[in-house]
């Protein structure tokens, strides 16, 4: 398969909020935010337009990777990313298309002298790039708390060393109820269901 890619531009912000939705609908819960996220996340100042890349298939979008400021506050703060949402149409997913977003976009972050990237995604699929437990780093959610979800990569060898603390994301990954409900009224009806590998 032939995959072109590219940054993004504004133009594509509605065809990858409409994919992002169809990838991450009924994933972890009935329906999804993912798509709000992404929406929220290019209007903020942490947004990282530099690493927003999407896979293109022919004229088709059918991958997106974003990644914004977040940082590391123990005694000081320190900056490092926050990757996702990372999006593949479902008719592409299992084609290697995330894995060529992910590895051009790490290492065109570590080129910009980023020291890390924090991830929330399935543990089977980021360990084999080198993701660990956030636990490893003495890294902590903002509840103080960790799971198997929570990750992060050095992008230099002890990039993070003498590096720990609470991670502290864009206030975008936490959505309100009903503005995501009435964001999600400008897209095409999709019923929500509830399965039980979700969270």
């Amino acid at each position: 398969m032939n995959i072109i890619i590219r940054n993004e531009t504004d133009k594509d912000y509605r065809e990858t909020e409409i994919m992002t939705r169809e990838a991450f609908g009924d994933l972890y819960k009935p329906g999804c935010d993912e798509h709000f996220v992404l929406h929220n996340l290019r209007k903020s100042k942490s947004f990282v337009p530099e690493l927003d890349f999407v896979a293109l298939h022919g004229n088709d979008i059918v991958g997106n990777i974003i990644y914004s400021k977040a940082g590391i506050s123990d005694t000081e703060y320190n900056e490092v990313l926050c990757m996702g949402p990372l999006s593949v149409k479902p008719e592409y997913q299992k084609k290697g298309i995330g894995s060529t977003l992910l590895l051009r976009s790490l290492e065109s972050a570590r080129k910009m002298g980023f020291k890390a990237v924090v991830i929330f995604g399935n543990p089977d699929y980021y360990h084999r790039f080198g993701f660990r437990n956030a636990a490893c780093f003495k890294i902590t959610t903002s509840d103080g708390g960790n799971f198997e979800a929570f990750m992060v990569l050095e992008l230099d060898k002890d990039s993070l060393m003498n590096i720990r603390g609470t991670f502290i994301p864009d206030k975008a990954f936490y959505s309100d109820k009903n503005e995501l409900e009435n964001f999600d009224r400008k897209f095409p009806f999709k019923e929500k269901h509830i399965n039980s590998n979700q969270l």
